[in-house]
């Protein structure tokens, strides 16, 4: 089974360094002031990348 990249958008406090590190997988919502995944199954090395540099470590692998 392939990994998927998530994020607890609960947590997520709109640093945007995911978004900026990784703009094809992640993407900044103005109106929830939060990240997103756009694209969940990507396959990108910025990934693990973005995973690291989270402030809060919002994001994961599942």
């Amino acid at each position: 089974m392939a990994k998927c990249v998530t994020i607890n958008e609960d947590e997520c406090v709109g640093c945007e360094s995911c978004v900026e590190l990784c703009p094809d997988v992640f993407e900044f919502d103005d109106a929830s002031g939060k990240a997103k995944v756009i694209k969940p199954d990507g396959v990108d090395e910025c990934i693990q990348d973005a995973i690291e540099s989270c402030p809060v470590e919002c994001i994961q692998w599942e």
